[in-house]
């Protein structure tokens, strides 16, 4: 079976010298072109989200994750097509994501490809939640950035729920749907299109952004194949992140406060055991940083809150809810402290813009 890649252009990936801390460039393939398509200002939005363009040259430097899930945000705000990442990723092709799309097309079958390119997705992204969750006759795809400093990640969830749907109607035919979809993001105002894009029933505010994957459908055999190709790009995304950096204890407590503010108020205790610290230490080492637990969980409401008032389709009650207020009026008092208004004046007077 001829390989689509050249045993030149594989064991090259392997002299690459820089070391992956956020995203590897080829998940953004395209991705000037299609901001332009769209009738964005590539200069300005790689600027405002401090994406250096001459590094989407080479799919095998890296881009850091918080630039990377900020230029999809700004590209679908100043271009005003809200379903950014969703158009983004249907078009995305599994040979476009370098080393984890290679992973995946060399694979015996379409289920080991699953299997290896979540095994690997650590490498080709960090600070991100990648599994499969067997669920009987199916098996579910979870996927989630797990950094303390991004919150937005809205088109991110879509690209990346898209790319993997490619690499799966690549060998399953392009009519090919998962049973559901799942966003952990609330529903956006044109939401049909994701039905349509999926081809599927699509839920939103879940846990997880997932994919539902019957397994009877994974038997298939991956049309180009190449047992010797997959172990030379596993061995050179592994090469890749041999000094990849770990993130800062304020970061990682971030990820586990947002994690955690659906089933209500964070729990000092609850996050330190998710950490694998004592509360004294997540304490003590927060200190260390200049902040308290408290001010971290309401500095992260904050910020989540002005994301939320610009999703103009999403009540206010409900963003109650997912910033984890047991009331309306709790939410209210502190968006008031923190700016000086309530949330319905802050969206009214075009704040959110």
């Amino acid at each position: 079976m001829q390989s689509m890649m050249t045993p030149t252009a594989a064991f090259s990936a392997l002299s690459v010298s820089a070391s992956n801390r956020g995203v590897l460039a080829a998940a953004a393939t395209g991705l000037s072109a299609f901001i332009t398509d769209k009738g964005g200002d590539v200069d300005r939005i790689f600027g405002i989200s401090g994406i250096n363009s001459e590094l989407l040259a080479s799919p095998t430097l890296s881009l850091g994750l918080v630039n990377y899930c900020r230029v999809m945000e700004e590209a679908a705000r100043h271009s005003g097509f809200d379903n950014f990442g969703l158009h983004y990723g249907k078009q995305f092709k599994p040979q476009s994501l370098g080393l984890i799309g290679y992973i995946g097309l060399c694979s015996p079958t379409l289920e080991q490809a699953l299997h290896n390119v979540v095994n690997a997705f650590p490498w080709h992204q960090h600070d991100t939640l990648t599994r499969l969750v067997d669920k009987g006759d199916c098996w579910r795809l979870d996927y989630q950035v797990r950094h303390g400093a991004i919150l937005s990640r809205r088109q991110d969830a879509e690209l990346t729920l898209g790319m993997f749907l490619n690499l799966i109607r690549h060998v399953a035919g392009r009519n090919w749907a998962p049973r559901e979809v799942h966003f952990e993001h609330p529903r956006p105002e044109q939401w049909h299109e994701h039905c349509k894009v999926f081809d599927a029933p699509v839920w939103f505010d879940q846990p997880f952004n997932s994919l539902l994957i019957p397994k009877r459908d994974l038997l298939r055999t991956m049309p180009e194949q190449d047992p010797m190709l997959l172990m030379v790009m596993q061995d050179a995304i592994r090469r890749l992140n041999s000094s990849a950096s770990l993130q800062s204890v304020v970061e990682q407590a971030r990820s586990q406060i947002h994690l955690s503010l659906m089933q209500g108020e964070p729990v000092l205790e609850e996050i330190a055991e998710k950490m694998g610290l004592s509360s004294w230490s997540l304490q003590r080492r927060l200190r260390e940083e200049g902040i308290s637990f408290t001010a971290l969980v309401d500095k992260v409401r904050c910020e989540m809150a002005t994301h939320y008032l610009q999703q103009k389709q999403l009540p206010i009650s409900e963003m109650a809810l997912l910033l984890g207020y047991s009331e309306v009026s709790a939410f209210s008092r502190a968006f008031r402290r923190w700016f000086g208004i309530s949330p319905r004046q802050w969206r009214q007077d075009g704040l959110a813009s």
